[in-house]
């Protein structure tokens, strides 16, 4: 289904089911085009899990990918959640951000993993995804099943998708 030509109530519901998604996934697969024009991905945590329409990454200021996206700015975002049998692909345009306030407001102790400094950091940087669509696929699971019929007859009336165009309006 494709809710750029459906009505506003039912955006709505596919909005907030997106975010619902992500709230529950905390990594995503952040995909760049690379210099020699192939793709590169790698796992990183959301930032915020409450979007609006963008969706935010920590990372250092001189990280490869940072280049990538100065170059190629459009990404693409893969959450999956295999027990509950969640999918979603993003798909919109990176920036980098050095917004001290942004980044200690979004800032999480589980970050000192990967940024020791804290976000006191000097090369500490955002990049900021302004989401442009969004699909997702989840399992309607409403009865029980045996794992042979489910591993071997899943029918697409099982899963469900539905594409949702971020920008712009509904009709």
């Amino acid at each position: 289904m494709d809710h750029t030509e459906t009505d506003s109530g039912e955006r709505q519901k596919s909005i907030e089911a997106l975010r619902e998604m992500i709230r529950d996934i905390h990594i995503a697969m952040l995909t760049t085009r690379s210099e020699d024009g192939g793709l590169r991905s790698r796992p990183m945590i959301t930032a915020q899990h409450e979007f609006e329409g963008q969706l935010w990454f920590f990372t250092h200021a001189d990280d490869p990918k940072v280049s990538e996206i100065v170059k190629q700015s459009a990404v693409n975002l893969a959450y999956a959640n295999p027990e509950q049998d969640r999918y979603i692909s993003i798909t919109g345009q990176a920036e980098l951000v050095h917004d001290r306030q942004k980044i200690e407001l979004l800032w999480t102790d589980e970050l000192e993993q990967w940024f020791p400094q804290g976000f006191t950091d000097p090369s500490l940087a955002l990049i900021c995804v302004n989401v442009s669509e969004a699909e997702y696929w989840g399992a309607n699971r409403n009865q029980l099943r045996g794992i042979f019929q489910e591993l071997f007859f899943e029918t697409e009336q099982d899963l469900k998708h539905d594409r949702l165009k971020w920008t712009g309006t509904a009709s």
